[in-house]
């Protein structure tokens, strides 16, 4: 497979095709053939120039059709962290995005795809067989089974410039080759022609105090701006295909005129356009494209591709001080002057005189000004497409003289201009990528064999994969299911011996959401989604929607139920179905579905040690605390690393008031078979919780500073132990002096806390906060719970606006919504051990607002559930009137 030109284009065909070809396990040899240094920037991404700017913000600007957030990301993983969908990246960042990208891609599909990259440019294409021969400017050639053509725009031809500015070297054609502008003096003014998005940038580039640049162009206009706070899309009006231009013209006036009557803005109106331009393009005839070009073309430009917000200032700041001036007419004629200058007549008679005339007006729009393109014409391999603009295509196949596309030679991006007109810019160059390497590898995936046996889990499912991959992935899951370290590292082994194993992506994505591993969320969730449909079975493609769906709040509990209901011997399903220790679990559908799921599914695994263990969670969540007893310790009998029998058990001493037995038992366990244990803080957590109700402060603060302070616990288990340990030991009066809060909220992730996916974590963060004191965080965390799903609404912003009142002081206030809370935290998910806290700062509002009656009230009603020295302690201090 040879691609020729490793731009933007070239780089996103490459990048599709090492890891299409990577997930279907397809043999592929792929040849990368550009001159330039580093495939990815092109002409158009090489400029090292900070203020030449992305006219697409950053969240258009992905590799990936079904990943929109990729290139923030990678922003945010390289230096700029504040970064937001809405803003416009340097141009060199994303070139270097795109580099990167594609070496990723190549690291990925090591084993399956040998790539190789030529230096070198690609002067003819010739049909040998079934495939082609390529010969290359360095002298050799190449043989290819197929071959994408991402050559990017044509040449432009410069057909406006008289020929003796033509000749002139004070005529600079290209203007984006190396070193084209280095002769340019500094007092020397400049005459740009063209008002592009070129022109905008060079006008960037050349300014400076006693300089003057011009830009010429026929309207007169440079490219409007975008806004600085974009609304959405406005949705075109229906029945817009098939109709004449004339008629077309007038009925999209009227929807930007609606747009600027409803809203004050015509972009919203125009970016809703954008999914049905090629439609529409489509739909017209040829004189109708014909008197397109000539009468409308110039207008929907300025329009359609406009400029960032920052370069629209910083043009608007140059013409203010008339360092730029912009001229609407023609070259009419060009001579000499003595001082090496030229003097540029204009059609309407005025005159410029400049050191420099540079060609800004952009690319050709036919394509045979490159020999490559002109020798695929000649020999009826190509043909032009409409209007002469490109060349015709059927779904990115190149159509020969013959009308037939039936040969693997394709093109994407300029070239298809002719056919699409909108078809330059990354989201449309993307989508047509992934459509090539679709085209590309389907008669090469048909030949390779099947597996005809797949290898099974430890529960006897089987997996779409094969020995080695499967292997990992199920090391992957005995860890999760005995609740134990590093199984986002055997499923990321997993994923890497197949990338096109569906439930080994979908687990990352699992862990990254619910757990905190170090994951790139949405991109293993496209790679899972991609991977399932391609050749996943019923069972794996329904668990990767559970999982899109529970990371994106929609229906997620009802989903994981049905896919139990089918298969319920899934065991990570069960798992993250089951609010232990390790995922939210369900719960918002009703307060008993857990239990009901554990004993639907008891069949599937008939007395297992991990179906016991969840077993004995779920029944001490419902007080049967002697029966959960008994089977923890029964799991624990088959497997002493069962986390779930740990936990279960944790619980059980604790609901029962037996804090001594509990301590020690844990503290023995936790320096013994829970060594490896991925939640090691939590139990902890628990050890330390004996210790409060033993009334116990220095146990407390030895606990917590030698297994839960920061570098010891990071992430999410700093959050929800380390966290809301401190808060519970201040609200118990048990810790004296400042509390080391800030260094837990160091320790995690600023979207960790303020912006969290779940519930639970939600409900940590604002335990965290609260004890920090940060008043300002913790309302915007109450912002963000009020736009996020219905439990973070309905529970979390309510227990924001009650933790609010608390650090304020408003005790009253404090109580009633703390109070109201009591009855709906179970829907955020976790342990009643974990949502105590909420009812522990009651307790505290409680006291301090003088309400001595409901707090002993409160405190009888626990030492009724289960002994508590602490509770007594504090029961007697109410009694005397402390």
């Amino acid at each position: 497979m040879a691609v020729v030109g490793a731009g933007a284009a070239g780089a996103l065909v490459a990048v599709q095709l090492c890891e299409t070809a990577a997930r279907r396990r397809t043999p592929l040899e792929l040849v990368l053939i550009d001159p330039a240094p580093e495939a990815g920037r092109g002409v158009a991404y090489a400029t090292e120039i900070p203020e030449h700017r992305l006219n697409v913000p950053v969240g258009g600007m992905s590799c990936y059709p079904d990943d929109p957030g990729h290139f923030q990301r990678w922003l945010c993983r390289h230096g700029e962290s504040t970064v937001t969908a809405g803003d416009f990246a340097a141009r060199y960042r994303f070139g270097s995005y795109l580099a990167d990208t594609l070496g990723r891609a190549i690291i990925t599909a090591h084993g399956t795809v040998a790539v190789r990259r030529l230096r070198t440019t690609a002067t003819r294409c010739t049909a040998v067989g079934a495939g082609f021969a390529l010969e290359l400017g360095d002298g050799t050639s190449l043989n290819a089974d197929s071959v994408v053509l991402a050559t990017g725009p044509a040449p432009g031809t410069s057909s406006w410039a008289p020929p003796e500015l033509r000749a002139s070297d004070r005529f600079v054609a290209r203007p984006w080759a190396p070193g084209a502008l280095d002769a340019v003096g500094d007092t020397d003014d400049v005459l740009l022609v063209g008002a592009g998005l070129t022109a905008v940038d060079l006008a960037l580039v050349l300014d400076r105090p006693g300089r003057t640049v011009h830009t010429l162009s026929r309207s007169g206009l440079l490219p409007r701006p975008h806004a600085v706070a974009p609304l959405p899309p406005v949705p075109v009006p229906e029945g817009l295909a098939g109709l004449p231009l004339a008629r077309l013209r007038a009925v999209l006036h009227r929807h930007l005129s609606t747009s600027m009557r409803d809203h004050g803005d015509w972009r919203p109106a125009m970016d809703g356009l954008r999914p049905h331009i090629a439609a529409l393009w489509e739909g017209l005839n040829d004189d109708e494209r014909a008197e397109f070009l000539g009468r409308d073309a110039t207008r929907w430009n300025v329009h359609r591709h406009r400029m960032a917000p920052t370069t629209a200032e910083a043009i608007a700041r140059i013409r203010a001080a008339r360092r730029l001036r912009v001229h609407a007419g023609r070259v009419a004629g060009v001579r000499p002057l003595d001082d090496g200058r030229l003097a540029v007549a204009l059609a309407d008679g005025e005159e410029l005189r400049v050191g420099r005339v540079v060609d800004c007006t952009g690319p050709g729009l036919r394509a045979d000004g490159d020999p490559l393109w002109a020798g695929l014409l000649a020999d009826g391999l190509a043909t032009a497409g409409p209007l002469g603009i490109g060349v015709a295509t059927d779904g990115g196949r190149l159509t020969d003289v013959a009308g037939s596309s039936a040969r693997p030679l394709f093109t994407l991006g300029a070239p298809r201009r002719g056919e699409l007109w909108e078809t330059t810019a990354i989201p449309e160059i993307r989508a047509q990528a992934r459509e090539v390497a679709e085209a590309v590898l389907a008669p090469v995936a048909a030949r390779v064999r099947p597996v005809r046996r797949r290898p099974v889990d430890q529960f006897g499912l089987p997996l779409s994969t094969h020995a080695a991959a499967a292997a990992a992935y199920r090391s992957g899951l005995a860890r999760v299911v005995t609740v134990r370290a590093k199984a986002a590292d055997s499923f990321a082994r997993a994923v890497e011996l197949d990338p096109g194993f569906a439930l080994g992506h979908a687990a990352l994505a699992l862990l990254g959401h619910e757990c905190g591993a170090a994951v790139d969320v949405p991109r293993a969730l496209a790679d899972a989604r991609r991977s399932a449909n391609e050749r996943g079975d019923e069972r794996e493609r329904s668990f990767v929607e559970v999982v899109a769906r529970r990371i994106a709040s929609d229906d997620g509990d009802r989903a994981l139920v049905d896919h139990l209901d089918r298969h319920p011997g899934d065991a990570l399903a069960l798992s993250t179905a089951v609010p232990t220790i390790a995922f939210s679990g369900v719960g918002d559908l009703d307060d008993n579905l857990a239990q009901r799921l554990v004993e639907r599914t008891a069949s599937a695994y008939e007395g297992h040690w991990f179906h016991t263990s969840l077993r004995a969670f779920l029944l001490q969540e419902e007080g049967r605390i002697d029966e959960a007893g008994v089977l923890a310790r029964e799991a624990l009998a088959a497997e002493p690393s069962s986390g779930h029998a740990v936990h279960a058990l944790a619980h059980v001493h604790y609901e029962s008031g037996d804090h001594h037995a509990g301590r020690d038992w844990l503290d023995g366990w936790i320096s013994g078979h829970g060594r490896g244990a991925v939640h090691r803080a939590h139990f902890s957590w628990h050890v330390a919780l004996h210790e409060l109700a033993l009334d116990d402060p220095e146990a407390v603060r030895r606990r917590w500073f030698a297994q839960l302070a920061p570098r010891r616990v990071e992430g999410v288990r700093a959050l929800v132990d380390s966290g809301s340990l401190l808060w519970r030991a201040r609200m118990c009066r048990n810790w004296a002096g400042r509390m080391p809060v800030d260094n837990v909220l160091d320790a995690v992730a600023a979207d960790l806390v303020e912006r969290p996916a779940t519930a639970f974590t939600a409900l940590h963060s604002a335990v965290a906060l609260t004890a920090a004191g940060d008043l300002p965080a913790l309302r915007r965390l109450r912002r963000h719970a009020a736009g996020a799903d219905e439990v973070q609404r309905e529970v979390v912003a309510p227990l924001c606006a009650a933790l609010e009142a608390v650090l304020e002081e408003r005790w009253p206030e404090a109580v009633s919504g703390l109070r109201a809370l009591l009855p709906t935290l179970r829907r955020v998910g976790g342990s009643a051990a974990q949502r105590e806290v909420v009812e522990e700062t009651l307790l505290y509002a409680l006291v301090e607002s003088g309400q001595s009656d409901a707090a002993r009230h409160l405190l009888q009603t626990r030492l009724d559930r289960r002994d508590s020295p602490l509770d007594t302690r504090r029961l007697a201090a109410l009694g005397a009137g402390s």
